[in-house]
């Protein structure tokens, strides 16, 4: 098996997220697609998407401890 380009580097990320700060974004996270590369910085506090049925199974306690 042949190892894939690797689409992005750490320094990528710090550098999307160190520019996000300075811009006075409050980080809450970051979203990164390993098969593109793209970066995606999400504000603190911002509306969350909307959540699977998974999402929503869990967070009724239906989901096993750790």
């Amino acid at each position: 098996m042949a190892k894939s380009a690797v689409q992005f580097k750490i320094a990528d990320v710090s550098r999307a997220l160190k520019g996000a700060a300075k811009g006075g974004m409050k980080i809450g996270r970051a979203e990164i697609d390993p098969a593109t590369g793209r970066i995606i910085v999400v504000a603190a506090g911002e509306a969350a998407e909307s959540q699977s049925a998974l999402d929503r199974w869990m967070e009724a306690d239906n989901a096993r401890a750790p």
